[in-house]
């Protein structure tokens, strides 16, 4: 059925653009054997609405009209039909420079919830001619996440105009209330993304955090307007880090805890005995408890009593979750990390993947199976299902009305598109994408020269009309004040092959480095920049973090080092020890990021992951951060490890006040 209502929406297309006079409904009810078999007439006119209604929900313009105006409410009299200048993309040139900083700007939504409409508008413009394929590697590789909840429904409410209901989380009380929202615009910034928009109950302008949203938005009736002007980059740019409003007193040990010591706003006092007390401002209690007690008897939170009471509930349910016998489980095979939830690839997706797919074969003549499949991550078999089906696709009373294509040796030929050769113009997804991925670009510290990338913003806001007019939705930023020198001078020593000097801070030893590094690459992981380097120090290639830079200087010596692979958080050549972790829900992300090589579940549900690393110096602090979420089956000398450090943490008693 998928098939067959698949081949209809196509013929209807087919038909709809070959002619400015159009057809009739019963043109073409007599001319698409589909229509023709549905059981009633009734039955065929729903069929036939519900294809109109698909087709302009997809932005196809279908229009209907009438020539002559005395018979305007004469459904016999009523005619049907494409416009083709409204359904082309216009052409538009591009230089090498702009093509290259649209083939990155489409990259940085590599398997986020817009990148298949960046790829599938990278693919309309190199139908138009313009030189996507080969792009050199950019030193500074960043990545646009959308893995947040709801993302997919709260964008299709924005950009629908739709009035949500959903239930939110206040950060300041913690009370849970529904709200009624009109959607205005997302952003990303500080680590989350964010809704903006009216709040119909208080009236006022509002920002909702995702993470915080605690049900799926339900659409209400209604329509609105957002205000003139309206812009998300404006807006985010307005949007301040949490107030902390609140101040810790942490009693931490001399030389000890330099990621607390190099918090925002973060002051210490020497007490004596080895110990220090250190304030500082913080936001959210349980991520301030889970850094505290990550340091084990190396710090203990003396006020405000909240944040006492949390690192203590975290501590004690480590210790008891390291005590509780490990739950019986046997490894399976390899890990395969899960993707966000996303839709399941519908009808209405196959047509426009069809209709993309008849301009890319006249721009590639005579393509293998497997390179045009790559181009729209299908698998080869699909594609021959998709190549058979445009084949038989067409009127059946107009032999000529067919599209010439062969499959010749594994390789595709198609000699007559009919009407379907042009790209279909941008829908509001895709020029988005690219949009923002440019907008994304600019931001970014240190590039040198933004003008190929402004220019190709104008000219692709020019050529996509209305709906790139739709861009001041949607806004990110990826790299904030404290980060961006950081990352400048990264790429400054990447581009003029120079070393860095670093003061770093390496968790796992609680330690500063001073070290030299030849820098190789920059990328976003997860939120958190790093720096791909060679370090001298360490007589190898590693990874920094740029957020635990202390100091960056770039030096006069040269960098001789190329990375000859592409960067890696976890590298397993250089992992020497296994352990098994049991995972709760709220830590089974673990698994992802530490690349685990085999996974289990246990009878409640909790996930075990095998997982290999250089060193476990980090595990101990990361169990204890937890709360009992993560703890250790085995080797069991880890396991008792790590008992031990929380057992410690939990008998210190350090210093109250200073003198």
């Amino acid at each position: 059925m998928s098939a067959k209502r698949t081949e209809r929406l196509l013929t209807l297309v087919m038909m709809l653009l070959s002619t400015r006079q159009g057809w009739t409904k019963e043109d073409l009810f007599r001319e698409i054997e589909q229509y023709e078999q549905a059981p009633t007439p009734a039955a065929r006119e729903k069929l036939f609405d519900r294809d109109k209604a698909t087709l302009r929900e997809q932005g196809i313009p279908l229009e209907a009209f009438t020539e002559n105006p005395l018979f305007d409410n004469d459904n016999a009299s009523i005619r049907y039909r494409i416009n083709a200048e409204d359904y082309r993309l216009p052409g538009m040139s591009f230089t090498a420079a702009e093509s290259a900083a649209l083939t990155i700007a489409a990259g940085m939504w590599e398997e986020a919830s817009l990148g298949a409409a960046a790829s599938r508008a990278l693919r309309k413009l190199q139908g138009r001619g313009v030189g996507t394929e080969t792009v050199s590697p950019s030193p500074i590789n960043a990545r646009i996440q959308t893995n947040e909840p709801f993302w997919d429904a709260l964008w299709q409410a924005t950009t629908g105009r739709r009035v949500i209901l959903f239930g939110y989380r206040a950060a300041s009380t913690g009370e849970e209330r529904e709200r009624r929202v009109q959607p205005w615009g997302m952003g990303s910034r500080f680590g989350h993304w964010y809704l903006v928009g009216f709040d119909l109950d208080r009236e006022a302008e509002r920002w909702f955090r995702l993470t915080r949203m605690t049900t799926p938005p339900a659409t209400l009736g209604g329509t609105y307007s957002v205000p003139a002007g309206f812009s998300m980059s404006a807006s985010l740019a307005t949007l301040k880090a949490e107030n902390p409003g609140r101040r810790a007193t942490v009693a931490i040990r001399t030389g000890t805890c330099h990621l607390l010591r190099a918090r925002p706003g973060a002051r210490s006092t020497l007490h004596g005995d080895g110990w220090d007390i250190l304030t500082f401002p913080y936001s959210d209690e349980a991520t301030a408890a889970g850094v505290i007690a990550s340091f084990g008897a190396n710090a203990e939170a003396l006020s405000p009593e909240p944040l006492v009471a949390e690192v203590r509930r975290l501590l004690t349910g480590a210790a008891r979750a390291l005590r509780d016998t490990p739950p019986s489980f046997s490894l399976e095979g390899n890990f395969t990390a899960q993707p966000a939830s996303r839709p399941t690839a519908s009808t209405e997706d196959r047509v426009l993947r069809l209709l993309d797919l008849v301009p890319y074969l006249l721009n590639n003549p005579g393509v293998e199976v497997a390179e045009a499949a790559r181009a729209f991550s299908i698998t080869p078999a699909q594609l021959i299902k998709d190549v058979e089906l445009l084949f038989v696709s067409g009127p059946r009373f107009y032999p000529d009305g067919l599209i010439d294509i062969q499959l010749e040796d594994g390789r595709i030929y198609i000699s007559d598109p009919q009407s379907l050769g042009d790209p279909i113009r941008f829908g509001l997804d895709e020029v988005c994408a690219l949009l923002v991925g440019l907008d994304t670009l600019i931001n970014l510290p240190g590039l040198p020269d933004h003008s190929a990338v402004r220019s190709a913003r104008e000219k692709l806001r020019a050529g996509a009309g209305e709906a790139g007019r739709m861009n001041d939705s949607i806004a990110t930023r990826i790299t904030e004040d404290e980060v961006a020198p950081v990352l400048a001078a990264v790429r400054a020593g990447i581009e003029q092959r120079r070393q860095l000097h670093l003061r770093y801070v390496v968790p796992a030893r609680d330690e500063v480095t001073e070290r030299f590094v030849e820098p190789l690459s920059a990328f976003l992981h997860e939120d958190a920049w790093y720096l791909d380097a060679w370090c001298h120090s360490a007589g190898g290639r590693r990874n920094f973090r740029l957020d635990r830079i202390q100091r960056v200087e770039l030096t006069e010596l040269p960098s001789t080092q190329r990375a000859e692979t592409p960067s890696v958080i976890f590298d397993r050549s250089v992992a020497d020890h296994k352990v098994v972790l049991i995972l709760g829900p709220s830590a089974q992300w673990i698994a992802q990021s530490y690349a685990a090589e085999r996974t289990a579940k246990t009878d409640d549900g909790r996930l075990v992951a095998e997982i290999s690393v250089g060193t476990t110096a980090w595990l101990p602090g990361l169990v204890a951060s937890l709360g009992g979420e993560c703890s250790v089956a085995s080797p069991q000398k880890e396991r008792e490890h790590a008992l031990s450090f929380i057992d410690a943490a939990l008998a210190v008693r350090a210093p109250r006040t200073a003198t």
